[in-house]
């Protein structure tokens, strides 16, 4: 009698020897140093999102050494436009962990690499099996939603309980061989056919077993996050322009928020600018102009900013001495990360 947990993996290597996706880019060559890069920069994002980031900072980075070596400047400013910013500054954290504590190699067990900044369960899981083909279950995004309808597993799957299922069906179907292919074939499954819409079920290795399917059920898993209607929140952007035509940035603490990245000083309200900008060391900065308003998505809430370009004359130039604060020229060459709003809006001043 066959070995169900067996049989769900031999089926899902069959299709993905055929169907699957051999050509990433963290697939040649698949050093553990690439195979972890593309791990942090998957999470909670979407393969063609990734590529051309990918790209872009193993030419930069091509090992660990030179990504520990970096600036955070340097780094943030590669990763701008990916979001989720705490993951490049716990990716430069990790490199300079693994360079100064593993003399740059990364550790092959699971408690060692837990034990690094920015890596999880599932990711040093990853890391493992795609690396050196260790056997390690995973549990990313895709694979939940594949478990979730295959086993028909109720409950939202980031709840600890349900969670709690869905690892132990991870675990039961790991192969005893063949993890690094098993691992790419679970998760190529999630991203190209059990998709959370229009799920191309017909076209499914294991649709014959999947117990959403045959109940015909296969919309209601996994169960999504309960809603709640998530706040609103203002802020003003002070675009403060000098004399020259340069803009001051200032560094947002980390963690937080844009954690570590370059942004517009900002005041809560308009009633606080005299104080905001005495802060500053610009107590006779005066108001110019407001520019059109900026909605920008968070995860937990929706931000309203409202840039106020704001001059400063020529004898008032000198701010608080404070490394967290620079002039900035718009066509300024340095390597600082970003976040969106600031970039597109520095992209449409005149």
């Amino acid at each position: 009698m066959s070995d169900p947990a067996q049989d769900f993996a031999t089926r899902l290597l069959d299709w993905h020897r055929v169907h699957g996706r051999h050509d990433l880019p963290w697939q040649t060559p698949r050093t553990p140093y690439r195979v972890w890069l593309s791990e942090i920069m998957l999470q909670q994002t979407q393969v063609a999102t990734v590529m051309p980031y990918f790209e872009r900072f193993v030419t930069r980075f091509p090992d660990v050494h030179a990504l520990a070596a970096a600036s955070q400047d340097e780094v943030l400013h590669l990763w701008s436009g990916l979001g989720y910013y705490s993951r490049a500054r716990n990716l430069h954290r990790c490199a300079e962990r693994v360079v100064r504590e593993h003399g740059g190699e990364f550790p092959r067990d699971l408690d060692g690499l837990c034990a690094l900044p920015g890596i999880g369960r599932s990711t040093a899981a990853a890391i493992l099996a795609q690396a050196w083909n260790l056997p390690h279950a995973i549990l990313d995004g895709n694979v939940k939603r594949v478990l979730a309808r295959f086993h028909a597993v109720p409950g939202w799957p980031n709840e600890p309980a349900v969670e709690k299922a869905l690892w132990r069906h991870a675990e039961a179907h790991l192969p005893r061989d063949r993890a690094c292919d098993y691992t790419q074939a679970i998760m190529d499954l999630g991203a190209t056919l059990c998709t959370r819409s229009r799920p191309r079920c017909a076209a499914c290795p294991l649709t014959e077993h999947c117990a959403a399917r045959r109940a015909e059920r296969v919309a209601e898993f996994p169960a999504p996050r309960p809603r709640r209607a998530l706040p609103r929140r203002q802020t003003l952007f002070l675009v403060i322009e000098n004399a020259r035509g340069e803009l001051l940035l200032e560094r947002r603490a980390a963690p937080g928020i844009w954690g570590g990245l370059w942004c517009f000083p900002e005041a809560s309200e308009e009633a606080a600018l005299p104080a905001r900008l005495t802060a500053l060391g610009l107590p006779d900065a005066t108001l110019h102009a407001r520019l059109p308003r900026i909605a920008h998505g968070f995860t937990h809430f929706h931000l309203d900013i409202e840039p106020l370009l704001i001059r400063v004359d020529g004898t008032s130039n000198a701010v608080r001495d404070d490394a967290s604060l620079r002039w900035y020229s718009r066509d300024d060459s340095s390597r600082i990360g970003l976040p969106a709003p600031v970039a597109k809006l520095l992209a449409t001043l005149p």
